[in-house]
């Protein structure tokens, strides 16, 4: 694997970092949804949670200083989406009772197979077990749902998320596991 850094996003990388997830999603849904849902889901759910990156816990990947990965973890409710899904502030979850938040991974698909997602997964575990955190949730797309599954989440309800007020139709995955 050619060697990366992982730092904390900054509010001056979220140009950057949307960009990244639109060629993301782009490029690495092929073959799990259909173009309409790539696009429903592009418009509607992807992009960045900008209260990730305030709280610090929102991490870039960088090969030789561009960024090639992207994703988080949050000690905050909301499961999914970035600032365009958000209707309410975030309630701060509790460490004794509830699982910490895996958000909105996303690889450059030019970078992609070159386990960027593993090493940003075991960077945001890491970080949420040293706040307290026993255990982790996430709602995965379809392409994610085999790398969760190789760091050993389990599938607890698939589900499909209506977008276009209930046109289309995106599978996806909650999935949990213990830290």
């Amino acid at each position: 694997m050619p060697p990366f850094a992982i730092r904390p996003a900054r509010s001056a990388d979220i140009s950057a970092l949307n960009a990244l997830i639109a060629r993301s999603a782009a490029g690495l849904s092929a073959g799990f949804y259909s173009p309409q849902q790539v696009a429903a889901l592009a418009r509607d759910v992807f992009g960045v949670d900008s209260q990730l990156v305030a709280d610090g816990s929102y991490f870039v990947l960088e090969q030789d200083s561009v960024i090639a990965a992207c994703g988080g973890w949050s000690r905050r409710s909301t499961r999914f989406g970035g600032d365009n899904m958000k209707t309410v502030p975030d309630r701060l979850l509790d460490t004794a009772c509830e699982p910490a938040r895996i958000r909105a991974f996303f690889v450059d698909p030019a970078s992609a197979r070159r386990g960027y997602g593993s090493a940003l997964l075991a960077h945001c575990a890491a970080a949420a077990a040293a706040a307290g955190f026993t255990q982790l949730e996430l709602v995965a797309t379809m392409p994610g749902v085999p790398l969760y599954q190789a760091h050993g989440f389990n599938e607890v309800e698939r589900f499909d998320l209506r977008l276009e007020n209930g046109a289309v139709a995106a599978p996806m995955a909650l999935m949990r596991r213990a830290i």
